[in-house]
């Protein structure tokens, strides 16, 4: 019995699909210091909204990567989950810094 996708092919999808939603994340976190400051109270916004949902949309992809990785190659699978690691950092310290000192300042 053929399968129509194969391991492989879920494998490098969803690596490439949790790097780019990491790469979302901190583009969506960036694009808030471009943002004029706005008066308190603040509705979240769009970019809040992305941001969650992207950060939430990782676990289920990363499940997904794990699962069908070539684990006997465990340096290149690893790659993707560590670049997506290191992006994902850089989305909450930048969100951090944003909420705790750039944005605080603005106001």
């Amino acid at each position: 019995m053929d399968r129509l996708v194969s391991r492989r092919q879920v494998a490098r999808v969803s690596g490439v699909a949790v790097v780019v939603l990491a790469l979302t994340a901190l583009l969506t976190v960036l694009s808030g210091y471009a943002q004029p400051p706005q008066p308190p109270p603040v509705d979240e916004g769009t970019g809040a909204h992305i941001f969650q949902l992207s950060i939430v949309a990782l676990v289920p992809m990363t499940l997904l990567f794990l699962a069908t990785a070539d684990w006997t190659r465990p340096l290149r699978s690893a790659r993707p989950l560590a670049l997506a690691a290191v992006i994902v950092s850089a989305a909450f310290v930048a969100l951090y810094y944003g909420e705790h000192y750039y944005w605080y300042a603005q106001h």
